[in-house]
């Protein structure tokens, strides 16, 4: 694939080595993230999905290579200068991560009474202008323990959106999740992803849903990545890549199988034969 050139890619890596002791997880990555597009970033286990969301965030510095935000190679940076680069940044952790001892309005209001100087009275419209965009006008007083398990990731999404990031980065987000609240997130990212024009970049394990609302599947193995759309990724000719969603979506029930084939036929065709 073509690099994007810097008015494309909202965020890019270029010949990225990343290591843990002996162990190597990237070998000269190189992959582009497209502004304002939703990439689902796939593969198996101990592939380094986390890691590269960490890697982009500056909490892992990679030994070799540059990490472009926005243009800006973050890896010359300072820890202080970094500070600046993650004012574009949003994050959703794994789980929510949300703070047991607060209620949702204080977790969702906590980046902005922390980052900015805003009166509570304006602090209070933002986080109930968010709170309204993931469907949870009504959860302000509520605290995590009060939540369902999609409930909290819809309020964990208000907090990582309440400073109106340019990037969100999403660590599993569907994890643990059935189906209805799957698709219940899945929307929330598409509708934010078209309405604010955030770029959504999403590690996942579930194949049906990063067929359906992907417009690009980074998938990681050998300490690279094969890049592209989720019709061409779906059959394509590296039998890993192509073997692991026909494995994946085997494995899941086959409604998803079928809302996948429906996401296929959106995104331009089956591009060979339906397995």
């Amino acid at each position: 694939m073509s690099a994007m050139n810097e008015t494309e890619a909202r965020v890019q890596l270029e010949g990225v080595h990343v290591s843990f002791g002996d162990r190597a997880i990237f070998r000269g990555l190189d992959v582009s993230f497209p502004r304002g597009g939703i990439s689902v970033i796939l593969g198996g286990s101990g592939c380094g999905k986390s890691t590269l969301l960490r890697t982009i965030g500056g909490l892992v510095r990679p030994e070799r290579g540059s990490v472009r935000i926005a243009g800006e190679d973050t890896t010359k940076l300072a820890e202080r200068e970094l500070f600046r680069v993650r004012e574009r940044i949003g994050m959703l952790f794994q789980k929510g991560a949300l703070l047991d001892a607060m209620s949702v309005y204080d977790n969702v209001a906590l980046p902005l009474r922390e980052h900015t100087r805003l009166s509570e009275r304006d602090i209070a419209e933002e986080v109930e202008r968010r709170l309204v965009a993931v469907g949870l006008p009504d959860a302000a007083r509520l605290f995590p323990r009060e939540l369902s398990g999609g409930m909290l990731r819809r309020a964990a999404l208000a907090r990582a959106i309440v400073t109106d990031p340019e990037i969100v980065l999403c660590d599993e987000p569907f994890s643990g999740l059935d189906p209805i609240n799957v698709r219940r997130i899945e929307k929330l990212f598409t509708d934010l992803n078209r309405q604010l024009g955030i770029s959504l970049l999403v590690t996942s394990h579930h194949i049906p849903s990063s067929l359906r609302m992907a417009d690009q599947i980074v998938f990681l193995q050998d300490g690279g990545a094969v890049v592209g759309p989720p019709k061409e990724m779906r059959y394509h000719d590296d039998a890993r890549v192509s073997g692991f969603f026909a494995a994946e979506l085997d494995a899941d029930a086959e409604p998803e199988a079928d809302f996948a084939a429906e996401a296929l036929a959106r995104h331009g065709g089956q591009g060979g034969e339906a397995s």
